[in-house]
């Protein structure tokens, strides 16, 4: 008995009514909408509120503009402090309070945030200036101190650490954030316990609540009411709030009220600062466009894989598994990313006997390397009969046999026919074809790491 697993041929979907009313929103939303409120006077505002900074032009050539190629962005938090607001402390210089690498996939089938705790340390590169001033680098420094250089040289530094290439920038300071939030009407959280920190100024009750931008902001910056005080234990907290943020920037409550739509827009471009590639409101329309053709279950956010740093306990450096995210982000390929609380599963068992039918010496020994790596069973290796073009997997009746090619045929991307031979074998057969001899046997889908993750639309309350 044969079978092939070849996917259906997807149907066109048909368009809702509900969907492309939303597409007409976002679409001209910012142009019609400040139209009704003071026509050109109200849009010229938006515009120039925007400020801009530069990058390297030489280095940092936007790979594919069109409004579905992929794009990687880096999302600044600045403390500064050079704020309207008090309670932020009063600390001179700055530093980037937050780094959030967001990665908007091909065709804005889903979007991955990851966040990058400020207390890593890097070795980073020197920038010249870009208009805030040279930057030495150096080695084994805490990678938010190279905002110091300028916004540009934070794309540097989290290219440095990443190897993912970065095409844009947004730069966000602490009165921003209050004010896009309050603009809002407020965000919902969900709080297991109580947060008390007196030095952020934040006494929240355990439970649900709606918080203005002042308590948003100490939520999302408190280290001394979570966790062991480090700035991993908050990055939690910010994942809940960047989570409502967007979901109440999506919501009919937001875009069906032009005067709320306008004080979000007036707050967002009053406090950002962005590269010259978006530094416009048609651009900045673009990206949100695209943020809003992707469903809640596709925006995820991710807290960067570390461990302490071997000269620091107190500071972290990258493990990995951040490594394995950061390749999936540069290839364009989905984070594969699991909660820390989801239970580990391990590589079926049933035992791969690998035959060569590429004809090629040593195919088979390779396959067993990178099958054994990753932890399957090989109970031997031998040459076929015959030489086969393509790769085909036999395995006998055994459901854990079926299940066991199906989990290697995905792994490796084999993409290979399996064949169900009721006798004559026992276990799992793969026949390795001369279609091997160039694709070799990289795992097509790397194991799925563990992280603090969370996507827009999980519950608040978990």
């Amino acid at each position: 008995m044969t079978s092939t697993d070849t996917p259906p041929t997807p149907r066109r979907a048909r368009r809702r009514p509900k969907r492309v009313w939303r597409r007409l929103v976002i679409g001209v939303g910012v142009f019609a909408l400040v139209l009704g409120i003071g026509g050109a006077a109200a849009f010229w505002k938006l515009n120039g509120n925007i400020a801009s900074a530069s990058l390297d032009d030489n280095d940092h050539v936007v790979k594919d503009d069109t409004p579905k190629g992929a794009t990687n962005i880096l999302f600044i938090g600045s403390d500064s402090r050079k704020l309207k607001s008090k309670g932020y402390g009063n600390e001179a210089g700055q530093r980037s309070d937050a780094l959030m690498l967001v990665h908007f996939a091909k065709d804005n089938k889903r979007v991955e945030a990851v966040q990058i705790p400020r207390d890593t340390l890097t070795n980073l590169p020197a920038c010249k200036d870009t208009g805030s001033g040279a930057f030495p680098g150096g080695t084994n420094l805490m990678i938010n101190s190279a905002l110091a250089g300028g916004p540009a040289c934070s794309v540097r530094a989290v290219e440095t650490l990443s190897n993912v290439h970065i095409d844009h920038f947004v730069q966000l300071d602490f009165d921003g954030f209050a004010s896009m939030v309050n603009a809002l009407g407020g965000v919902n959280v969900c709080l297991d316990k109580p947060m008390v920190d007196p030095d952020a100024k934040l006494d929240l009750p355990a439970g649900k609540q709606k918080l203005d931008g002042k308590n948003a902001l100490a939520l999302a910056r408190t280290r001394h009411a979570v966790g062991d005080g480090s700035d991993i234990g908050r990055l939690g907290h910010q994942q809940v709030v960047m989570s409502s943020i967007i979901g109440r920037a999506r919501s009919a409550g937001v875009l069906t009220r032009p005067d709320r739509l306008f004080k979000f827009l007036n707050a967002l471009t009053s406090s950002i600062t962005v590269d010259e590639g978006i530094s416009s409101i048609s651009k900045l329309t673009g990206l949100a466009k695209r943020a809003r053709a992707v469903p809640d279950s596709k925006i995820r956010f991710i807290t960067m894989p570390n461990g302490a740093a071997p000269t620091d306990p107190n500071r972290v450096v990258k493990t990995a598994d951040a490594d394995t995210i950061f390749a999936s982000i540069a290839k364009d390929r989905e984070v594969p990313v699991e909660s820390n609380d989801t239970e580990t599963t391990t590589a079926p068992k049933t035992p791969v006997k690998v035959l060569n039918a590429a004809g090629t010496q040593g195919l088979a020994s390779a396959a067993q390397a990178a099958l054994v790596k990753e932890g399957y069973v090989v109970s031997g290796v031998e040459t076929a009969q015959k030489n086969s073009a393509r790769t085909r997997i036999f395995v006998d009746s055994t459901p854990e046999a079926l299940k066991t090619a199906k989990a290697l045929d995905k792994k490796f991307g084999f993409k290979a026919e399996i064949v169900e031979q009721p006798s004559g074998m026992t276990g799992v057969w793969l026949i390795v074809g001369t279609d091997r001899v160039n694709a070799g046997f990289e795992p097509a889908t790397p194991d799925a790491v563990k992280a603090t993750t969370r996507t827009a639309s999980d519950s608040i309350c978990t």
